[in-house]
């Protein structure tokens, strides 16, 4: 069992929202990881952050990527920070990956001042600059499709997501 998608991307890059819509245009189950994470953990990530720290975090972050690439076959939606880990980096290989490119202003205007997003809750404009120019090459890095979302209605974006999932083997 596969995914037939894997999104990643940046925070307000959309992959939950895109991701629902995507799985209901192809007729498959979404899942996103952070669901899975909270579940197992049995609380809300900004606790896991509190609680335990990061570290901790992407360790319970690398095991669920694990699990669902092995149990899902519906489109999948990783955390912004989970293509950091080399192992899960490693386990995208052979997956149709689609990198959701956004920008700072549109990242910062979905995103808002939500402090849910551990990562985000100090500064989250500052942040989001520094999240995204560094984890753009890793983003790049694991797509094998990249699609700009900047200023685009999420219906189009899935639009195009189907057409290119089209010229890229499963």
């Amino acid at each position: 069992m596969s995914p037939t998608v894997v999104l990643v991307g940046a925070p307000g890059a959309g992959k939950t929202t895109i991701g629902v819509l995507l799985a209901e245009h192809l007729g498959v189950a979404f899942r996103d990881v952070d669901h899975d994470i909270e579940a197992s953990a049995g609380k809300p990530i900004s606790e896991i952050f509190v609680d335990d720290g990061e570290p901790a975090f992407r360790a319970l972050e690398v095991a669920a990527v694990a699990a669902a690439l092995a149990s899902h076959d519906g489109v999948l939606a990783l955390g912004g920070g989970a293509v950091l880990a080399d192992a899960t980096r490693a386990a995208l290989r052979g997956h149709r990956v689609v990198h959701l490119n956004v920008g700072l202003s549109d990242a910062a205007e979905r995103v808002g001042l939500n402090t849910a997003r551990p990562l985000l809750a100090l500064n989250p404009r500052a942040t989001l600059r520094t999240l995204l120019a560094e984890r753009a090459p890793i983003y790049a890095e694991v797509a094998t499709i990249a699609v700009e979302t900047d200023g685009r209605e999420p219906a189009d974006i899935v639009a195009d997501i189907v057409a290119r999932l089209e010229e890229v083997p499963a």
